[in-house]
């Protein structure tokens, strides 16, 4: 793989997209990305790994494994390294905004409709359905992305620890990813294949300059904002807590949601406990990252305090304080990436923290499945064991007949997401009607 420091880009090691093609694709990834990080993940190595060969495998699930060790959202940031590695800066920045804007509308949208209406009864029954085809896509990307970073008995072992530290003992994501690395870094044999680096040393003013430029992008409005309207002001409130929530949160989607809705709901008081419950159900079921649920806050609380247009400003700003920063992580750090992967012990951890991130995601899968088949579900401890308690008697039978549709057009027919989320939406919406005709 050839490393060109003049375009700021990795040339891709398989085939090299146009801009115009990349841009078309990530907007699709982008429309189609339901689920939170697991799906997206999952769909993302479909379409860029094994349909478009854009990347490689031991590419992709490095860059995972990176993107993991980051604050905030994984998949969102793996987007922007794909563009990134494909079109340099340019094509980083489109690919992490086509992975947002979607999702991002249509949580703005019901949002302002949430705010003067409350929940529809139509809306919460479209996305039943395509909670019923998340699951299986879910489910899928577990098992293309296991057959790929299982290679060693060891890995195996990690990944059952993880998945046991996480959905058993409820240990911090940060201590099982750490974990990971460590055994990896130490002890953990082979991380394959070294990938070529000819670029010799990542030069440091380069660093340093994408640090100050992509620094100022994310806080000189956010500054311009608390000097023009004050400290207390709602909307400086928002842009320094979500600021700061991107900063400080490691763990991917719900270790953040875990924060920040106790501090929403306990500490600010800008939502009442429904509220950010039926926010959470929103983000689940829409496009784009689940962390768009800040969207949502961010709305509410600056609606209450000045109307549609203070939420307007209120949604913009959780976006920007919460996103801008991604693009600092990634266009910062991703050239080390192809350094590290040229030096054995980086490339071991990294090896490592991949089947550690095989557990995350079947954690994520289980914890998923739970919530949408269950309308009640509690958590059951004893001693250091805490585990998911549904309450049996709460089954959806209407999720399990699409989860089971969907499974068989998806891993059965070999039917595109598309078309399945189209089918369990439909679904949903037909058994929507006929309970009010009934």
């Amino acid at each position: 793989m050839l490393w060109r420091w003049g375009e700021g880009k990795a040339v891709a090691d398989t085939n090299n997209p146009t801009f115009r093609e990349a841009v078309g694709v990530f907007a699709r990834i982008g429309v189609l990305s339901f689920g939170g990080p697991a799906a997206q993940i999952a769909l993302m190595h479909r379409v860029l790994v094994d349909e478009r060969k854009w990347l490689a495998e031991p590419m992709f699930l490095s860059a995972l494994s990176f993107c993991m060790l980051l604050p905030g959202p994984e998949a969102m940031q793996l987007a922007t390294y794909a563009g990134w590695r494909l079109h340099g800066v340019r094509g980083g920045l489109v690919a992490g905004l086509l992975f947002v804007a979607p999702g991002a509308a249509v949580v703005l949208a019901l949002a302002m409709i949430y705010a003067a209406y409350g929940n529809l009864p139509v809306v919460a029954a479209l996305f039943l359905g395509i909670k019923s085809a998340v699951l299986v896509i879910v489910i899928e990307a577990l098992l293309r992305i296991a057959r790929r970073a299982l290679k060693l008995p060891e890995h195996w072992v990690i990944a059952a620890l993880a998945f046991a530290g996480l959905f058993l003992f409820g240990q911090p994501f940060p201590l099982i990813i750490g974990a990971a690395a460590l055994f990896g870094y130490f002890g953990g044999g082979s991380g394959g294949k070294p990938t070529p680096f000819d670029g010799g040393a990542v030069p440091l003013g380069a660093t340093i300059r994408t640090v100050a430029a992509w620094g100022a992008v994310w806080a000189a409005p956010l500054l311009a904002l608390a000097a023009l309207l004050g400290p207390q002001h709602v909307l400086t409130q928002l842009g320094w807590f979500f600021s700061k929530l991107a900063i400080v949160t490691f763990g991917g989607a719900y270790a953040v949601l875990a924060y920040m809705a106790q501090d929403v709901v306990a500490q600010y008081h800008w939502l009442t406990p429904g509220e950010m419950v039926d926010g959470l159900g929103l983000a689940e079921t829409t496009p784009g990252p689940l962390i768009l649920v800040i969207e949502f806050v961010g709305y509410l609380a600056a609606y209450r305090a000045g109307g549609m247009g203070s939420g307007l400003l209120g949604a913009l700003v959780t976006l920007w304080a919460t996103f801008a920063p991604c693009f600092l992580w990634i266009f910062t750090f991703a050239p080390y990436l192809e350094w590290i992967n040229a030096q054995a012990r980086l490339r071991s951890a990294l090896a490592a923290i991949t089947a550690a991130v095989v557990g995350v995601i079947l954690n994520l899968a289980v914890w998923f499945a739970v919530h949408v088949f269950f309308a009640r579900v509690g958590v059951a401890g004893v001693g250091p064991l805490h585990v998911l308690a549904p309450e049996f008697s709460s089954i959806d039978g209407r999720v399990a007949g699409l989860s089971l549709l969907s499974g068989y057009l998806l891993l059965w027919r070999h039917w595109d997401v598309p078309r399945v989320l189209a089918v369990a939406a439909a679904g949903s919406i037909i058994i929507w009607g006929q309970t009010l005709v009934r």
